[in-house]
């Protein structure tokens, strides 16, 4: 026959508490900074070492700056500021490196 599980001290102690990571704060909240399609140095930050756009849950910003981000980053793309492709990235050097 089955037996029961009991659920004695012992049990709890094999029992751990889910990690839940720091909760990030808006750089541009914090900082009263504005979202600038012009500045590809602060953009860069915000670009994976792939050439994607990072997420919210990764880079911390706030929903409303996340969209500003999204759109400056697109922008910057297509004046040629910021890369599209990773292989431009490696080339260059970096993201948004221009001499």
């Amino acid at each position: 026959m089955f037996k029961a599980k009991s659920t004695n001290a012992s049990n709890r102690e094999w029992r751990r508490t889910r990690y839940v990571p720091k909760r990030k704060h808006c750089h541009f909240c914090s900082e009263k900074e504005t979202v600038d399609y012009k500045d590809p140095a602060k953009l860069r930050r915000y670009i994976s070492d792939r050439g994607k756009i990072e997420p919210r849950r990764r880079s911390g910003t706030c929903a409303k700056h996340q969209r500003a981000l999204a759109m400056a980053i697109k922008r910057a793309r297509h004046l040629a500021l910021l890369p599209y492709v990773p292989a431009h990235i490696h080339k260059m050097g970096g993201v948004g490196v221009h001499d």
